[in-house]
C-alpha cells in the first residue's frame, strides 16, 4: 500500500535563501543574551544542522506551529518533526528546540486527539470529559488529520478516497509512541511515557482482534476516528512488529524511570503482538519500508543493550528482511527516476534506516557491550553496509533545489521537508538516550 500525502502548494524556497536563512539561524543562535540573562551551553551548528534548522523553521512557520496562522497538523509528519527538535537540541545545546517540541506535542494533542471542526461531535475522541481528557490526551487514539472527514457508517467505500479521509492508522500511532517516548528520554518527565502506554493500550484494544476462538489474531489498518468502526480490513505487513517493538521499547522506559510511572502494563498488548510476529514475511521492496526495518534493528539492539529482552533472533530477522528487500531495491532502477516520478519521504525513509545501520555498525565493533551482536548479526549488518551510499545518493539527490521545485515535492512538502531534516540530524529520532 501507498500513503497518499497532499499538502499545500507552497514552492519550496530557493537554494540561496535556504542558505541565507541557515546563516541568519546561526546568528541567532549566537547572539548575544540580554543583560542577566542566564546563557545557555551551545555550540554552533555544522552545515547539517543548520539546514534541518532552516527546514523545521519553515516548517513550523507553514503549519501554524508559530503564532499568527492556523494550525495544520499530521500525525507521521509531526511524530518525526517532534524528534527533530529534540535532535536539535542536543546538537546545538540550545532548549528552545526542546520547548518547541513540547508546544508541538500541545498542538497536536489540541487538535487530533479531538473531533474534526466540521463533525457534529465534539470534543476528546476518547469521549472523555474536558479536564480528564486534557489529563489523558491519547487515551481515545489520535486522528491522522488527512484533509477529507472520514466515511460515514452508510457511505460506500471509494479507494482513491480513502486515502484522503480522515480515521486512524496503527502505523501513525506507533510512530507518536516513540516521539513521546523520546521526549520521556530527554527531559525525564514520566506523563509523555504515560501518554505514549495509554495510546498504546488504545491502538492494542482498537485495532487487533480474534475473527473466532479457533483463529490467530488480526490487524486492521484503518479505523474510523472513535475507534469503534473498521475503516480498510486488510493488515498491515509490518503492524504487528511496530507494535511489538513500541511496546517493547515504552515498558522499558517505564521501568527505567526513577520513580514509579501511571499508567496501563502493556504486557497483554506485547504477547499479543509477539504472537502474530511468527506469521508471514517482512520483506519488502518498499524503501520507506526498508528503513523502518533498519530502524526497528537499531532500535532493539539499543533495547538489549539497556536490559530489555526481545524475541530470541528478532534482530537478526529484521537485518535478514532489510537485506533481501535492499538488494532488490538497489537493482530496480528506482532511484534513476526523474524527481517527478518518485515521493521523496519514502525514500528519505530509507536514508534515515541507513543512518541506523552506520549505528549498528559502530555498536557490533565495540568490545564488551552489553547484548553484544551475535556473530550472525555481524555478518548481515557488514553486508548492509555496502548499501550505505544509497543514503548519500538520496539525501543529495533530494537537496538539488530542482528537485524541490517539482509537483511531487511541493505536494507533500511538509513530510518531505521533515524527513529531510531527520535524515540530516537523525539523533533525535534514532538514538534512545537511557534513563
Amino acid at each position: 500500500m501507498t500513503y497518499i500525502y497532499r499538502d499545500s502548494d507552497t514552492p519550496h524556497e530557493p537554494a540561496r535563501t535556504l542558505r541565507v536563512r541557515c546563516c541568519l539561524l546561526m546568528l541567532l543562535i549566537l547572539a548575544p543574551l540580554p543583560a542577566g540573562a542566564q546563557p545557555e551551553a551551545s555550540t554552533m551548528p555544522d552545515p547539517r544542522a543548520a539546514e534541518a534548522i532552516a527546514l523545521m523553521h519553515a516548517f513550523a512557520a507553514r503549519t501554524g506551529l508559530l503564532a499568527g496562522q492556523t494550525p495544520r497538523r499530521y500525525l507521521w509528519t509531526d511524530a518525526f518533526a517532534v524528534c527533530n527538535y529534540l535532535g536539535l537540541a542536543r546538537a546545538t545545546g540550545q532548549q528552545e528546540f526542546t520547548q518547541r517540541a513540547l508546544d508541538l506535542v500541545e498542538q497536536v494533542h489540541r487538535t487530533l486527539g479531538r473531533h474534526r471542526d466540521d463533525d457534529r461531535r465534539t470534543g476528546w475522541i476518547s469521549g472523555l470529559g474536558e479536564e480528564d481528557g486534557a489529563q489523558h490526551p491519547t487515551r481515545g487514539g489520535l486522528r491522522i488529520g488527512k484533509t477529507l472527514p472520514e466515511r460515514r457508517p452508510n457511505e460506500p467505500f471509494d479507494e482513491r478516497l480513502e486515502w484522503e479521509r480522515d480515521g486512524q492508522y496503527f502505523h501513525y500511532l506507533t510512530k507518536w509512541m516513540h516521539a513521546l517516548d523520546q521526549l520521556t528520554r530527554t527531559t525525564r518527565e514520566p506523563r509523555f511515557n504515560t501518554w505514549a502506554r495509554e495510546l498504546a493500550q488504545a491502538a492494542f484494544t482498537g485495532f487487533s482482534y480474534q475473527p473466532s476462538p479457533r483463529e490467530p489474531r488480526r490487524m486492521a489498518w484503518k479505523m474510523s476516528i472513535d475507534l469503534s468502526r473498521v475503516l480498510v480490513s486488510s493488515m498491515g505487513q509490518l503492524d504487528p512488529l511496530d507494535g511489538y517493538i513500541s511496546s517493547l521499547q515504552l515498558q522499558s522506559s517505564a521501568a527505567a524511570l526513577p520513580q514509579p510511572a501511571g499508567g496501563p502494563n502493556l504486557a497483554e498488548a506485547t504477547h499479543g503482538y509477539a504472537a502474530m510476529l511468527q506469521r508471514g514475511s517482512w520483506t519488502t521492496a518498499d524503501p520507506l519500508g526498508l528503513g523502518d526495518l533498519l530502524v526497528d534493528a537499531w532500535r532493539v539492539q539499543q533495547l538489549v543493550q539497556q536490559g530489555a529482552i526481545p524475541e530470541a533472533g528478532l534482530t537478526e530477522r529484521l537485518l535478514e528482511a532489510a537485506l533481501a528487500g535492499l538488494g532488490y531495491y538497489a537493482g530496480s532502477g528506482d532511484l534513476t527516476r526523474p524527481a517527478g516520478q518518485r515521493l521523496a519521504f519514502r525514500e528519505l525513509g530509507l536514508a534515515i534506516g541507513l543512518h541506523a545501520v552506520e549505528r549498528l555498525q559502530h555498536a557490533a565493533t565495540q568490545a564488551g557491550t552489553r547484548g553484544a551482536c551475535s556473530a550472525r548479526q555481524r555478518a548481515l549488518i557488514e553486508a548492509l553496509m555496502q548499501y550505505l551510499p544509497l543514503g548519500d545518493t538520496i539525501e543529495a539527490f533530494w537537496h538539488d533545489p530542482a528537485h524541490q521545485r517539482t509537483d511531487t515535492w511541493r505536494e507533500h512538502e511538509d513530510i518531505n521537508a521533515v524527513m529531510l531534516a531527520t535524515s540530516l540530524v537523525p539523533e533525535g529520532f534514532l538514538d534512545l538516550m537511557p534513563l
